[in-house]
């Protein structure tokens, strides 16, 4: 085969690639149109198996999340909250009149996420692992979330009906952090503590490529979803075999779950302005991954340590946005100690 033709495959081989690219992004693009046209409006009517997309799938979805449940380490009850927003699933653990802590997961997941950290954290606090409102897990939403004030509205009203009273410590993962933070702006005189986990946003915006890899995971085929996940949770994939097969088992999940639940837009996570990071008041701790890929780990701790000294920052090494599950214990261990302190 001479040059020229080498060339020329070459060149056919590339326009192809190029070619299924550019498809595929069309395909997510459409896809995360599609949610945003057809996300139920508030007032709809709701069917029997709302918040699903059939009764097959309701049945089919809480059937796998209540054989996930099963792994809770530590005995709890589980409670249904109702607020104007709808009914909040939340499963409770710890003693009886101890501190309340609550716990508020990152985005596409529930209060399972916090499997790995649930024994430690109940041990000296009464725990409070919510699904929110408005993504998977057991929570039926009724309304609309438009907006932070609608999620931090949401919260108020669940930390009311469960009379949490007004000394009440809030931590977030990801997406939570990210609510924690909003709720913290809001409602400063309601808390006694914050924990913010790798926050979404709030800090710092969310990488071009990791925008990217997410709205991929809107096409309907497995292999968007895992190559999404094995991305961002590196450093558990390549802690052992039995972390692989973990976060395996995740992405089946996590797929099974866009497929069983109605779409719907979730509300963009913001970047505080300086002054909105200097108003928080509330004593805090941010904890970040040092490989954590929706932003700099580094530039992120450094703009706090600038604007907002009154954050306590700390980098957890060997670890990313699975920074709970790869380092659990030194982030239990952490967070404790920041919990503990007077």
């Amino acid at each position: 085969m001479n040059n020229d033709q080498s060339r020329k495959k070459r060149t056919v081989k590339f326009f192809l690639i190029g070619c299924g690219t550019i498809t595929v992004l069309i395909v997510a693009i459409v896809a995360g149109v599609g949610v945003w046209l057809f996300s139920g409006p508030e007032g709809t009517e709701m069917s029997a198996y709302h918040p699903f997309r059939s009764a097959k799938a309701k049945e089919e979805y809480l059937k796998l999340y209540d054989m996930r449940a099963k792994k809770w380490p530590v005995v709890s009850e589980s409670r249904t909250v109702d607020t104007s927003y709808g009914q909040t699933f939340v499963r409770i653990s710890g003693p009886v009149g101890a501190p309340p802590l609550v716990l508020l997961h990152g985005i596409g997941g529930n209060s399972l996420q916090w499997l790995p950290n649930i024994e430690a954290l109940s041990e000296c606090y009464r725990t409070y692992a919510v699904d929110n409102i408005y993504d998977y897990g057991r929570s039926v939403y009724t309304r609309t979330i438009k907006g932070p004030d609608d999620f931090v509205n949401w919260l108020d009203e669940f930390f009311s009906t469960l009379v949490l009273g007004d000394n009440i410590n809030l931590m977030g993962l990801s997406y939570g952090g990210w609510l924690t933070s909003q709720y913290a702006l809001r409602f400063p005189d309601r808390l006694n503590k914050i924990v913010l986990l790798a926050p979404a946003g709030t800090v710092l915006p969310l990488r071009l490529e990791w925008m990217m890899r997410a709205i991929l995971c809107a096409v309907p085929h497995r292999y968007f979803t895992k190559s999404f996940m094995y991305w961002l949770l590196e450093d558990l994939v390549q802690k052992d075999e039995a972390s692989r097969v973990m976060v395996e088992e995740w992405v089946g999940d996590s797929f099974m779950a866009t497929r069983c639940f109605k779409p719907k837009s979730m509300v963009n996570p913001t970047v505080l302005e300086d002054t909105e990071l200097q108003s928080i008041k509330v004593p805090a701790l941010y904890l970040v991954g040092e490989n954590e890929k929706i932003y700099s780990a580094q530039e992120a701790v450094q703009r706090l340590n600038k604007v907002a000294s009154n954050i306590k920052t700390e980098v957890i090494p060997n670890a990313g946005h699975d920074l709970t599950i790869v380092q659990a214990e030194m982030v239990n261990r952490k967070v404790l100690e920041f919990l503990k302190q007077p």
